[in-house]
């Protein structure tokens, strides 16, 4: 990694077959990445150099002391696991870019129940999902781990644009 070159905190939640995809094409970017599941036989056998495994048990708890201005993928195993996750988060309020694997479908079910937690309809908002870039339909991995990344560039390139005081669009 390049010196003084500046990374953001990012929290990947599951192990599965695309948060391994995500994990591989995150290498090299200016993340500095958590991979986080609820058991270390979840991972490979040989995790890559750059993400830091964490195997909890309560993916959600671990959420709540990660620190404010993170980004965070949420693609666990389990929607009661993602649901669990992402209402912690958007009760919190302080993340920098929160996405979540699924459909149309899945955010609206979810969004039903933030409301039901007391969560405002203007954090909800912030909830990205389906995640990734406009335009990328495509559901293999591959194609679905460089959408989501894409689209947290564009969050991250917008972020910095707008710290110093550039146009963001």
């Amino acid at each position: 990694e390049p010196a003084g070159r500046e990374t953001v905190p990012l929290y990947l939640y599951g192990a599965g077959h695309v948060g391994r995809e995500i994990v591989r094409v995150v290498e090299g970017l200016p993340f500095d990445l958590t991979w986080v599941d609820t058991a270390r036989d979840r991972f490979p056998e040989r995790p890559p150099a750059h993400a830091r495994i964490t195997a909890v048990k309560d993916p959600a708890a671990f959420a709540l002391m990660t620190p404010p201005g993170a980004f965070h993928l949420v693609m666990t195993y389990a929607h009661p696991l993602d649901e669990a996750i992402c209402t912690t988060l958007l009760k919190r309020n302080d993340f920098a870019h929160l996405g979540l694997i699924g459909s149309a479908t899945k955010r609206a079910r979810f969004e039903q129940r933030f409301r039901a937690a007391g969560i405002a309809g203007a954090v909800i908002q912030r909830l990205s999902c389906p995640i990734g870039v406009a335009g990328v339909t495509g559901k293999e991995p591959p194609v679905i781990a460089v959408a989501a990344v894409a689209e947290l560039i564009t969050v991250l390139e917008t972020r910095r644009r707008a710290a110093h005081g550039m146009p963001t669009g």
